[in-house]
């Protein structure tokens, strides 16, 4: 198990209006369980997946998260999540103390509906999470003004980004997005438009990634790669008195070279010899 953590001496009252109760991370430990029942834990708190798979409980239904969802916690809320014992999750979290100000601030925002989110962008947030955790370890001066703003751009961030995690409509969603990928491979030779396909699918850009991902265990452009050099290979093949630059053209490729790179680094041989060798 690898885990960092601080925990962070609060006064009763304060001036604030957020304040920092621990923060930190779990890594490689597949036997991660936290149950909590309802009224048994009093602060707010953000819980990040950056890497692996875990499980949360809702209604006692169970949801699977992967990198980039995330889950929030009002006070006295039950509680129960867990690793994948097979992928374990590395997680990042905070808990926080807040009064009927921040509640309302949440609650104004929708972030009362659900328990369960996915943050469109990871990047600002794991910065400010870093800068929170390094300033909390420093025990020798607690300056709550700084834990303060820290903890509140945190939230903020949050607020910004969190978008909610699908979960009765994902088998809808994911079943229209694998019904474009034979669309998708016809049509591989053409400029793949992103914004083009998520529309088709019905849903953003960064849900479109994620679930492609998810389903193919590809990226988009990764699967048009694969879809453009298999066509590549069936027209060296049928097309014997094409040129390997109109082999490139018709599969998808302007410049032949980025081409012959392409086919070198996924076949191991280039066009010629992929064609001589059949």
């Amino acid at each position: 198990m690898l885990f960092r953590n601080a925990f962070i001496p609060i006064p009763s009252e304060h001036p604030f209006f957020c304040l920092p109760e621990s923060v930190g991370w779990y890594g490689q430990w597949p036997d991660h369980f936290v149950g909590r029942d309802k009224g048994s834990w009093n602060t707010f708190s953000i819980h990040v997946v950056v890497d692996g798979k875990g499980y949360v409980d809702v209604d006692e239904r169970q949801y699977a998260l992967v990198k980039g969802d995330c889950y929030l916690y009002f006070p006295n809320q039950r509680q129960l999540y867990y690793s994948s014992k097979d992928d374990p999750w590395e997680l990042r979290w905070v808990h926080f103390y807040g009064g009927p100000e921040l509640k309302q601030f949440l609650i104004d925002r929708g972030f009362h509906r659900s328990s369960l989110w996915t943050l469109k962008d990871m990047s600002s947030f794991e910065q400010l999470y870093h800068d929170l955790l390094t300033e909390a370890e420093k025990h020798e001066a607690l300056h709550y003004s700084r834990l303060s703003h820290l903890t509140y751009g945190i939230i903020a961030e949050f607020v910004s980004n969190a978008i909610p995690l699908t979960t009765n409509k994902g088998t809808e969603v994911a079943d229209r997005l694998l019904k474009l990928l034979p669309q998708i491979q016809r049509q591989a030779h053409l400029p793949f438009t992103l914004e083009e396909w998520a529309e088709k699918a019905e849903i953003s850009q960064f849900y479109f990634c994620r679930l492609f991902r998810k389903l193919t265990q590809l990226t988009p452009l990764e699967f048009v790669t694969l879809c453009r050099l298999q066509l590549a290979k069936q027209l060296l093949i049928e097309k014997k008195d094409w040129s390997i630059k109109r082999i490139a053209i018709e599969s998808g490729y302007i410049n032949p070279n980025y081409f012959n790179k392409k086919f070198l680094a996924h076949e191991g041989m280039t066009p010629t010899q992929y064609r001589e060798s059949h």
